[in-house]
């Protein structure tokens, strides 16, 4: 291990905060820091990747700007495959001084064209031999490499009665749920999604909320270790980010303003519960955007007004961007939520 990756290697534990008496967070400067070192190390210890080599892979952002970090420091060469919606100014700066090349797809939908920037990473892969995909999406080392943050979970806690975190490629949160349950079976675990995300039924669209969600379904998603699913909307998450900043001088990004809320609403209905949210990122991404009052008041419906508590759906049903709603899971297979959905409707109509 070289000074630069020795340093890297200090990211990848975070800094816990108590925001309630039963409620921890694990607030990280860059969690998917985890994944990349683990995954390249991997693939450097089994030949996958040479010295030298080259990287290819499809991001949203904070994965990317993880490999790129990775890659500066063991000398790598990076290719990152995006969407016009996704990178903005200052992480596109920040990419290109760590030498990672850039490769932008439109995106009219809005929706992350998560097909056309696979469709454009299979071209590279067949043009350029020998180049490594870390496949972050359908690699089970995503998952493996939460390991480390399911132990420090545990040393931290003790015992975890709930585990609130955002899906995105479903690495963390399926990880770090599947190692934890296997000390605590009793684990309750909520994931946080978004509308217009197909992770938990919904039909692909626009999202204003970036860093969760997907327009593809991932095969490191387990839905049947999921609990409970909250669709958290971009104002609500916003807001939630900005209290975090006000109530506990976190400075964090929208995606942990997102599991913040729920996290905070779980705690406070089961006081006896010890229960974990994951923060993954900070908020100095966001400063132009979130964290600027002259662009939330561009957006319609802003400010918001946060409710107490999510409203209850019985059936998957996808709402705005100033909603909050969750369904009760009970570790389900998307399949059969669909399936049982369509026998309560044929049962009714």
């Amino acid at each position: 291990m070289n000074a630069a990756d020795t340093f890297l290697s200090s990211y990848e534990l975070p800094r816990p905060a108590r925001l309630a008496p039963n409620l921890l967070a694990a607030c990280f400067p860059l969690m998917k820091l985890i994944p990349a070192r683990f995954m390249i190390a991997r693939a450097r210890a089994s030949g996958h990747l040479a010295a030298g080599g080259h990287i290819v892979e499809t991001t949203s952002g904070t994965f990317g700007l993880a490999l790129a970090m990775v890659a500066a420091a063991h000398g790598y060469g990076l290719t990152l495959i995006s969407a016009e919606t996704l990178v903005d100014r200052a992480l596109r700066c920040r990419l290109k001084l760590l030498g990672a090349r850039l490769d932008i797809v439109d995106d009219p939908e809005g929706s992350g064209a998560q097909s056309r920037r696979l469709d454009r990473l299979h071209t590279i892969r067949a043009k350029h031999a020998g180049t490594f995909w870390p496949e972050q999406y359908d690699n089970p080392e995503n998952c493996l490499a939460y390991g480390r943050l399911a132990e420090w979970l545990v040393r931290q806690v003790g015992h975890v009665d709930c585990l609130v975190g955002c899906v995105g490629s479903g690495g963390s949160l399926c990880g770090t749920a599947a190692l934890l349950r296997q000390v605590f079976p009793d684990l309750v675990v909520l994931a946080v999604d978004t509308p217009h995300s197909v992770l938990f039924g919904h039909p692909p669209g626009r999202r204003l909320l970036r860093g969760l969600g997907n327009s593809i379904l991932p095969r490191n998603l387990d839905h049947e270790l999921i609990d409970e699913v909250h669709w958290v909307g971009a104002l609500p998450a916003f807001a939630s980010a900005h209290q975090l900043c006000r109530d506990h001088a976190l400075f964090m990004g929208p995606t942990s303003g997102a599991a913040a809320l729920v996290g905070q609403w779980y705690a406070r209905h089961r006081p006896k519960a010890t229960t974990v949210v994951i923060l993954p990122d900070e908020g100095f991404r966001y400063q132009e955007t979130v964290f600027n009052n002259d662009w939330l008041a561009t957006l319609a419906g802003w400010p918001v007004t946060v409710t107490d508590a999510p409203e209850t759906l019985t059936k998957i049903a996808h709402g705005g961007e100033e909603t909050w709603t969750r369904m009760i899971w009970g570790r389900r297979a998307l399949k059969k939520v669909r399936t049982g959905e369509e026998m309560l409707d044929a049962m009714t109509s």
